[in-house]
């Protein structure tokens, strides 16, 4: 589909089609990326998104242990002071 870049105050845009955006799923919050010098708009993806699949996955293969196990106890103010 053809569009025309228009002026909107200061900046430029283009108009989306209503289909289009029902279709992608975008709404009004969106990510822009510039990839060999094509504009790509992306729908904002929420923060850790994901991560509850890929934590299942790493323990699932034994890959979830904790990679600083010597420092059991970082400081003596751990064990004196420090109340649970």
């Amino acid at each position: 589909m053809k569009t025309r870049i228009i002026r909107i105050g200061n900046s430029q845009g283009i108009r989306i089609p209503k289909l289009y955006l029902q279709q992608t799923g975008l709404s009004e919050e969106v990510e822009l990326d510039l990839q060999d010098n094509e504009i790509v708009i992306r729908r904002v993806g929420h923060p850790r998104q994901g991560w509850a699949e890929a934590f299942s996955a790493m323990s699932e293969q034994g890959d979830d242990q904790l990679l600083d196990k010597e420092s059991g106890s970082q400081s003596g103010w751990d064990e004196a002071e420090w109340q649970w």
